[in-house]
């Protein structure tokens, strides 16, 4: 099983919630911190590290001795990272994609392809967790290229992998969230929450991934994220009360079912229900 875990906006418990079920469930899970541009789940399972990779995406480079400034490369590209205005094409290496469309479209083949380094992927094992994490390099502007790589590490073995995503509705959440077997959205019983929960279940729909709802911090705010789910037949799958030791553990770098051990079969009963959904025990809308 592929599962992932989203939320709306940052700062919900999507880590948290990622990090503790890695442990619960124990030996032979992937845990694949997806968030690029900030990941933080090596801070809470601290192992060894058994690899490091560096990721590049292949970039357009123009001959100019063999350019006519035909300007074909510029209309193929939707992304607008190379264009000529009648003399050789200027490549903005920001805006690429490294689709290589460009190259492909060249009728004098006058444009090849050069790797441009957009991060590292690294490889840990913790307690017989296998963590996949990407880092972005600082000013690369573009994550779903290293996102891509950190799941390309994905096990096709059975073993149950947990994509821990960026937060928001953007695009790097869309390349984190696709091929996945269910998506958990956390969310936090307030009106920001609500707002972004509300956002994040339309871009979840629009992929058309079984999905179910966890509300952290309980007690912190209303009751409008319940009557919304209620309302969506959105199933609430997991609880957790805003309880200061979480909060404490969380500073200290510690995992919940760790330091909490009474929370276990929190994170015990939320694998339960999803397994129940996915058997068509439950419904996810």
């Amino acid at each position: 099983m592929i599962l992932a875990v989203a939320s709306g906006k940052g700062g919900t418990g999507k880590t948290t919630v990622s990090v503790n079920l890695a442990r619960t469930i124990g030996s032979g899970v992937q845990l694949l911190d997806c968030d690029v541009e900030e990941p933080n789940a090596h801070l809470f399972l601290r192992g060894r590290q058994t690899g490091n990779e560096v990721v590049s995406i292949p970039i357009p480079e123009v001959d100019e001795s063999l350019c006519d400034a035909c300007g074909e490369c510029g209309r193929f590209c939707r992304y607008h990272a190379i264009v000529s205005f009648g003399s050789s094409p200027l490549v903005f290496p920001e805006l690429c994609h490294g689709c290589g469309g460009c190259a492909l479209v060249c009728p004098r083949g006058a444009i090849r392809e050069a790797g441009r380094r957009v991060g590292v992927v690294e490889t840990q094992e913790v307690d017989g967790i296998t963590l996949v994490l990407g880092r972005l390099d600082i000013g690369v502007a573009m994550a779903p290229p290293l996102i891509r790589a950190v799941k390309s590490r994905m096990k096709n073995n059975g073993t149950t992998v947990i994509l821990d995503a960026p937060p928001g509705t953007s695009c790097p959440v869309i390349a984190t969230l696709r091929g996945s077997d269910f998506v958990l959205l956390v969310t936090e019983p307030t009106p920001f929450g609500l707002h972004d929960l509300q956002l994040a279940v339309d871009m979840v729909r629009e992929l058309t991934i079984p999905f179910g709802v966890v509300v952290n911090r309980m007690g912190i705010g209303d009751d409008r994220v319940h009557r919304f789910c209620r309302e969506q037949g959105i199933p609430i799958l997991l609880e957790l009360p805003d309880d200061r030791r979480i909060a404490e553990a969380y500073s200290r770098g510690e995992l919940v079912v760790d330091a909490l051990p009474e929370y276990h079969s929190h994170f015990a009963t939320l694998l339960w229900n999803i397994k129940e959904i996915r058997n068509g025990g439950g419904r996810a809308s």
